[in-house]
């Protein structure tokens, strides 16, 4: 009481603005998906589904291996799909709060517009499918690379590509974070990029690496394949988006079917622009976010991008059960209590 008034201190509650966001190529491994399998009927119905959408056994990969199996694209492809699908169908059983946005990266845009209620889970899978075969055939064995730059400009890396190129190939394919960038092209030319990149530490960089990949993605090489998975595309029934997706080939917010499909045409041969979907999102007022999916990659990207919001990741039962009460997620009526 204060002067006769009476004062009543009501509690405060802060909202949250939440993005699912879904991982790419990189992530696998095998064993992934089986823990959910095991602990959510959910997630087992995913994997019953894109088995038969395939008619190939996607679950016994992902469980089981063996790795160079899950490591060849047609199939890395439709199981990341597959685990972070399944991971998104056990949260929402659980009662998880829909995001304001979903994004994926490169590959992980999939998964977003099957989050998003724009594309089937079967057509979704049938789709990755022959996009890691495409992917893979434009693209003779040897012929292209990618390499990873550690703490340089992208402009510097952008001027030291075309100093490489000399004819070929040669151009950044992941934009991820301000501090990590891929580039991609014919192998020749990339290990040319890679000797001037390294002689370019004094300038910032601190780690170039050359990365074991199956195909140069994300850059022109991959036209033959962008021209081939097209025709499928056009062929496929998408839907006006129920949740905006943050687009990585122009980092723009994309909600209807057209600009989707249009999006996932030019991705295969254009750069990953990660790092600018991810600040549009954070400029759009999103302050927490979840990777939904196999491993880690994103949540370590996010704390290069930025330090202000949350990140969170869900790809197993123990992880589910961990990030569930920062999201408001409670359990009191079930065995999770």
């Amino acid at each position: 009481m204060l002067n006769g008034l009476i004062i009543f201190h009501f509690p405060v509650y802060q909202t949250m603005s939440l993005a699912y966001i879904f991982p790419g190529q990189g992530s696998q491994h095998p064993g992934m998906g089986k823990d959910l399998v095991d602990n959510f009927p959910a997630a087992r119905k995913v994997f019953e589904e894109v088995d038969e959408a395939l008619s190939f056994p996607v679950s016994r990969l992902c469980f089981e291996g063996p790795p160079e199996a899950l490591q060849l694209t047609e199939n890395t492809q439709p199981a990341i799909l597959s685990v972070s699908i399944a991971v998104l169908r056990a949260m929402e059983s659980e009662g998880f709060p829909q995001p304001e946005y979903v994004a994926g990266h490169s590959l992980g845009e999939y998964s977003a517009l099957v989050a998003a209620g724009a594309l089937s889970l079967a057509d979704a899978a049938r789709t990755v499918r022959a996009r890691g075969t495409y992917m893979q055939e434009a693209v003779p064995s040897g012929w292209g690379a990618m390499a990873a730059v550690i703490g340089l400009e992208l402009a510097e890396i952008e001027s030291v590509c075309r100093e490489a190129s000399q004819g070929q190939v040669c151009a950044p394919a992941n934009i991820n974070s301000s501090n990590q960038v891929v580039i991609a092209g014919n192998t020749e030319a990339v290990d040319r990029a890679i000797e001037l990149l390294k002689s370019a530490r004094e300038k910032g960089a601190k780690r170039v690496m050359k990365l074991k990949v199956s195909a140069p993605f994300h850059c022109a090489l991959m036209m033959p394949a962008q021209e081939r998975l097209a025709a499928d595309l056009e062929a496929l029934t998408l839907d006006d988006l129920l949740i905006p997706l943050v687009s990585n080939v122009d980092a723009v917010e994309v909600r209807k079917a057209v600009d989707a499909r249009d999006s996932l045409v030019r991705q295969v041969s254009s750069p990953v622009r990660w790092l600018e979907s991810v600040q549009l999102l954070i400029r759009e007022g999103i302050d927490t976010f979840v990777e939904v999916g196999p491993g880690k990659v994103l949540s370590g990207l996010m704390r290069q991008i930025s330090r202000e919001v949350k990140s969170l990741n869900v790809e197993d039962t123990a992880s589910l059960k961990s990030t569930g009460p920062n999201l408001g997620v409670s359990w009191a009526k079930n065995e999770f209590s």
